[in-house]
């Protein structure tokens, strides 16, 4: 995995923690690509998982401890990636529907270039924008996916300059809700997910020059917002693997896009996101304003040994937000303000369903031993991960954020309706 390294300390195997780590390096490693340790080059970071090295940040701030905050042009759901010394960010002009892609300076908030992509007005879930699917990076390009009911596009933009290096039509995009899906990187590629109301199907495009790798259809139904993830373990080869409810879970090779197996297990839309963890996929399914059931899923090694239903959990699932894993405990963050823990093998339950107040569109993200989430009302709450249930802070955003928090070189991006923060890392020289 070249350019990807993983440090820790010997500390971190005292009391147990060793087993812990491990259930986690199996998250965390997998995902190969060409980026930098420090990346978050995706949604919720390296793989999906949403975890990040212990980097210092403090549970509580004050107005006096970020870094930098920066301005958005029009408002937008998408949560930022980093590459590098870059940190990209897109909005959209909720009239006109134009894309607003950003590339500012992590470190001092400096915008580097912006980049405006033609868009089309068309009728949205209230709580949707016309900048909600989150990019993706490598080490060249920064990748944007946007869509209208006529056209579902794909740019890649070079990340020095922000200049068009390939554009792709996908074509039409239809779903009730509207577009909120986001690609991934794997290797030299681009996965783009598209399980929408109208045709539907996964495509790998070369991130040289956007050409189609392959292209697999997929059963069309419900649109699912959800974005993929990667499946690796010892002996077998990666999967890419995705959710919605008209597909199930399915395990995909990336280098063929043929489909190695799937489970139907969703009666209702896929919106969180399947993550990789302890040799198991967790996803989730709800409607209207709730979770239905988050489903603990073995992935098919062979024909003789086909993917498995290790077990669900009903109270405290979530709909929107995205389980996170630590260790060897499992938390879900549900939508309407509650946590719980559960036992990462077994689904049994440790603590909760606890209350912290608020409305969550954004998942959680696992910074060292702490859950960061924010909430719709721009609450950022942090909590421990571990076997009790302790809040240790509460600051206020003082804006309305459907975005997930990034975490990068020591670094936190958090996003709210119009405005970058960044907590950590030393301040810029005035």
């Amino acid at each position: 995995m070249s350019r990807w390294h993983f440090r820790f300390q010997i500390s971190d195997f005292r009391l147990g923690r060793g087993r812990q780590l491990g259930l986690a390096f199996a998250c965390v490693v997998l995902f190969q690509s060409r980026i930098d340790a420090a990346d978050w080059s995706r949604f919720r970071g390296p793989n999906g998982c949403g975890q990040a090295a212990d980097a210092g940040l403090p549970s509580k701030w004050t107005e006096r401890d970020y870094a930098w905050q920066a301005p958005l042009d029009g408002a937008g759901n998408s949560s930022p990636i980093v590459s590098g010394s870059r940190v990209i960010i897109t909005s959209a002009d909720a009239k006109t529907a134009t894309l607003k892609v950003f590339c500012l300076n992590l470190q001092t908030g400096a915008r580097q270039w912006q980049v405006e992509l033609a868009g089309a007005p068309y009728p949205m879930h209230l709580r949707n924008s016309f900048a909600t699917s989150t990019p993706a990076a490598d080490d060249r390009n920064a990748y944007v996916t946007w869509a209208s009911p006529q056209h579902y596009q794909v740019a890649a933009l070079d990340l020095k300059d922000g200049h068009t290096a390939w554009k792709v039509d996908l074509g039409p995009f239809s779903a009730q809700h509207g577009f909120g899906a986001s690609p991934i990187v794997y290797r030299d590629r681009l996965i783009v997910p598209n399980d929408q109301d109208g045709e539907s199907f996964i495509v790998a495009l070369n991130t040289a020059d956007g050409t189609q790798a392959w292209k697999t259809p997929r059963r069309s139904g419900r649109a699912s917002y959800s974005t993929p993830c990667v499946f690796e373990s010892a002996g077998r080869p990666a999967e890419l693997i995705f959710t919605s409810s008209d597909n199930g879970m399915s395990g995909l090779d990336p280098q063929t896009g043929r489909q190695n197996w799937s489970l139907d297990l969703f009666p209702e839309r896929t919106v969180g996101s399947p993550v990789a963890a302890g040799g198991l996929i967790f996803a989730n399914c709800g409607q209207g304003g709730g979770g239905k059931f988050v489903v603990a899923v073995r992935p098919g090694a062979t024909p003789d040994q086909p993917a498995k239903l290790e077990y669900e959990i009903k109270k405290g699932a979530p709909y929107v937000t995205t389980p996170i894993a630590h260790g060897d405990l499992l938390f879900l963050w549900h939508d309407r303000g509650t946590v719980s823990c559960h036992e990462l093998a077994t689904g049994k339950l440790v603590w909760g369903p606890n209350r912290v107040g608020g409305n969550y569109s954004g998942s959680p993200v696992l910074v060292g031993d702490r859950l960061y989430a924010i909430s719709e009302s721009g609450e950022v709450m942090v909590i421990a991960a571990g076997r009790e249930y302790k809040l240790l802070g509460q600051t206020a955003l003082g804006q309305g954020s459907r975005a997930t928090p990034a975490v990068a070189d020591g670094r936190m991006l958090l996003r709210t309706e119009s405005k970058l923060f960044c907590l950590g890392g030393p301040a810029p020289a005035p």
